[in-house]
């Protein structure tokens, strides 16, 4: 039977303001609510400017989110909204969310996923991953993304995976569907290259003996049944969708329906997108 976990828990972590705006930045994680549980429903949390990520979600199932209200700075390193992983049947639906990283992420061994009717900006918009750092990784398959708005995030749908991984894993079955962007600057994207460090795994190949090409190992991650249906609004960017696929494992079955973006950046750059139908 269903228990209510938690009902209209406020959580807030004032930030520090010194010469150093974050200094809990490079001091050991603080998490707001990391939970491990089975069959409970959380609603009515706030959590406002956590140190990271605000809430965590691990080795837990049948569990639902609703009206969560997630809030820190846009420039608040590293404050992921909802992080998930290691968890099967997940639902967060009439949520708000505004942070300065993902406002949704989705690690590896995540099943059974469902985000619905969650507003979210800033941030880095909804991410699966990263995924193939670690080796051991396990699968993430069933995602259902649904009826959500994003506003002024660098990111909007985003898959990504690291190159020269560790693991061999697959990531399948995802339904992104009826998603408003706006003015968001990465409306669309799958990164199989993903890497946000200055020193990234790499390896040199010397071309026609006379120079060198740095080009990185190809992701192990496999990327597959992904849909995009009904996405529609603005992007910042002249690049509203970004297909990025290892050649190890290429993309496979990625879906691209009813797309219709108008780019609101740069006049000299403005590409607007009208995609009716696509399979790649």
């Amino acid at each position: 039977m269903d228990k209510e976990l938690l009902r209209g828990l406020t959580i807030n972590a004032p930030r520090h303001i010194n010469a150093n705006s974050y200094p809990w930045y490079s001091s050991p994680v603080f998490l707001a609510l990391t939970i491990f549980v089975t069959n409970a429903t959380i609603s009515g949390i706030s959590s406002v400017d956590s140190k990271l990520f605000h809430l965590q979600i691990f080795e837990s199932r049948d569990i639902t989110l609703d009206s969560i209200r997630i809030s820190a700075p846009g420039d608040s390193p590293n404050t992921d909204g909802i992080h998930i992983a290691d968890s099967t049947n997940i639902q967060v639906a009439n949520s708000v969310i505004g942070t300065s990283d993902d406002c949704i992420s989705i690690g590896p061994g995540s099943t059974n996923l469902t985000i619905f009717n969650v507003l979210c900006g800033p941030g880095h918009g909804i991410s699966v991953g990263s995924l193939g750092k670690n080796a051991n990784e396990k699968d993430v398959n069933g995602l259902t993304v649904r009826k959500c708005t994003l506003t002024g995030t660098t990111n909007g749908l985003r898959i990504k995976t690291w190159p020269s991984s560790p693991a061999t894993l697959k990531a399948t079955g995802f339904l992104f569907e009826d998603i408003i962007m706006n003015n968001v600057y990465n409306p669309i994207i799958i990164d199989q290259n993903y890497c946000p460090y200055a020193n990234c795994p790499e390896m040199v190949y010397l071309i026609a003996t006379t120079a060198k090409y740095i080009i990185r190992d190809p992701s192990l991650v496999k990327i597959k049944d992904i849909k995009f249906r009904n996405i529609t609004g603005s992007s910042v960017s002249p690049e509203a969708i970004k297909l990025v696929c290892s050649k190890a494992t290429s993309c496979e079955g990625v879906e691209l329906n009813d797309i219709i973006l108008k780019c609101n950046g740069d006049d000299s750059q403005k590409y607007d997108v009208y995609l009716f139908s696509c399979l790649w």
